[in-house]
């Protein structure tokens, strides 16, 4: 069921994000403009992919190499999956991000400010980074391939947050980070321009998946193996990683999956993706007519999706993606796939407050009005009742952002893991991040987004979120963690169980509490999870 607002349809997606952080239109190179012709570092590390070599740098205990194309320009495949990047000769040097795809903007609370990192946007968007500890091929490290947040719509993988040198080189593992197709460049769904569009709904969707082949051929070359090969995401990243699971043409590309604050238990039908193009079509300026969006300027047509009020997610295509993600069951083909799944204790207070901070003043005479639209179907007296009645001391805005935390998030996270549980095969771990941050006098509480510093071990860079003295021993309990799961498929406590269900809870004194907010969970029990 569609949410009334664009803010509140941006949350349930988990789609608010801090990414689409750029400069439009500037210029930006391949190499035949002087990116290869870049000034030679003999010192510096060189690797030879399929399609050319690269020229990386150091960074402390790792070594770096950023903006490596996997794919082709997508500007003239526009909604067409990519193929592979043309070769290059010489060493073209990789030692600064690539172009970031088109971004629709969303907006950002102050709290993510520490992570911006501004990147040209480009429709030649399909690079990644590695970062890793040794070059040396006999070292067979795990991989972890993130894919960063911002729902279907914006993000990238320049974030500060997402440095994997600090990870790579205390986990002893190969991080890479990508940048793919979003927003109606990557999902508008368009088949009635012919049978070369039949993919448009998942163009974002396969250019992962070419990422993904693109680490299958050449992550050895960077000291990774991969046949042991970790996807991992958060937010819109999460819901990428639970895309992919059902995403026929990436089984055997990825091992372990670690889905962090938005489990993507539905995908977008046919008919609901062409009434959003039709959407799309009719915001676009000037209206009258149907403007070629083949041709139309990125920076119209990403604006037009914002004008309308579009958020995008995979379509179910019966193409790239043949089914729901995670409805009604867990996706065949993913038996064998170890889960890691959570989220923060408080996801909304900063995907919603922080953009609506009047909802820190709430009143109980307010409060059903502002929480029915965002869990339809719910029976908001009975809940709210519930928690007045469980917690005397709280506010109208705590019941809210509980509520929704809740109703949003949390209960599609437990969907999901009783799904993957019942289909049988690989198991499941759940966690919950519960440590609450300083800033702002502690209001924003264990907000969305927050375990970032704590995953990538780069809490130097997080201070708007995490405050000035965030606890370290923390961000190696946790990084050890998604380490650990990448290198043996167990982060090192028990596995998921819907009997007694067994949670890691990440807090100052971290430990596993069985059935953890069972209340809660069974007053939203009988929401749908969709």
């Amino acid at each position: 069921m569609p949410l009334p607002t664009s803010l509140s349809r941006r949350a349930a997606l988990g789609g608010l994000a801090f990414g689409g952080l750029s400069s439009v239109g500037l210029p930006f190179g391949g190499p035949a403009s002087g990116r290869a012709a870049a000034a030679a570092d003999l010192g510096a590390p060189v690797v030879a992919t399929r399609h050319g070599q690269v020229r990386g740098r150091r960074a402390g205990a790792a070594t770096v190499f950023q903006g490596i194309p996997y794919g082709a320009d997508t500007a003239s495949r526009r909604f067409m999956p990519s193929g592979p990047p043309p070769a290059w000769d010489g060493v073209r040097d990789a030692g600064a991000f690539g172009p970031i795809a088109p971004q629709m903007r969303p907006g950002r609370p102050s709290i993510y400010s520490s992570w911006a990192n501004p990147q040209p946007e480009s429709e030649d968007c399909l690079n990644l980074n590695v970062y890793t500890p040794g070059l040396d091929a006999s070292g067979r490290r795990p991989v972890m391939v993130w894919f960063h947040g911002g729902g279907f719509v914006s993000g990238s993988s320049a974030l500060r947050y997402a440095d994997g040198a600090r990870l790579a080189a205390k986990g002893e593992v190969v991080v890479v980070t990508v940048n793919h197709r979003l927003g109606a460049l990557g999902y508008l769904f368009v088949p009635e321009l012919g049978a070369a569009y039949a993919d448009s709904g998942n163009a974002g969707t396969s250019d992962m998946i070419l990422a993904l082949e693109w680490v299958r051929d050449n992550i050895s070359g960077f000291g990774g193996d991969p046949a042991n090969v970790t996807i991992f995401g958060q937010s819109g990243g999460g819901a990428k990683v639970s895309t992919l699971m059902a995403a026929p043409r990436a089984r055997g590309l990825f091992h372990k999956a670690i889905v962090q604050s938005s489990s993507n238990i539905r995908g977008t039908t046919p008919a609901e993706a062409r009434g959003l193009t039709e959407r799309v079509l009719a915001a676009v300026d000037g209206g009258g007519g149907r403007p070629d969006v083949r041709t139309l300027p990125f920076g119209d047509l990403s604006a037009a999706a914002d004008r309308a009020g579009v958020l995008f997610n995979p379509v179910v295509d019966g193409r790239t993606l043949p089914r729901h993600p995670f409805e009604p069951d867990a996706p065949p083909g993913s038996e064998d796939v170890p889960l890691l799944i959570g989220t923060t204790k408080d996801e909304t207070v900063g995907l919603i407050g922080g953009f609506d901070t009047s909802l820190f003043d709430l009143t109980w005479a307010t409060l059903p009005s502002h929480l029915g639209p965002l869990l339809p179907g719910a029976d908001v007296a009975k809940i709210v009742a519930d928690l007045r009645r469980r917690a005397p001391d709280a506010t109208a805005a705590d019941a809210f952002f509980r509520a929704t935390t809740e109703g949003q998030y949390r209960r599609r996270a437990i969907a999901q893991a009783e799904r993957k549980v019942a289909q049988g095969g690989a198991p499941v771990f759940m966690y919950l991040f519960a440590w609450e941050t300083p800033v702002d006098g502690g209001r924003w509480k264990s907000s969305h987004s927050i375990e970032h510093g704590f995953v990538f071990d780069n809490l130097d860079v997080s201070a708007s979120m995490v405050g000035a003295d965030p606890p370290q021993a923390l961000a190696d309990a946790v990084s050890s963690a998604w380490v650990r799961f990448a290198r043996t498929g167990s982060p090192g406590w028990p596995a998921f169980d819907p009997a007694t269900r067994e949670t890691m809870i990440f807090d100052t004194v971290s430990k596993v509490v069985s059935d953890p907010g069972r209340a809660d969970r069974l007053l939203f029990a009988g929401l749908s999870p969709e």
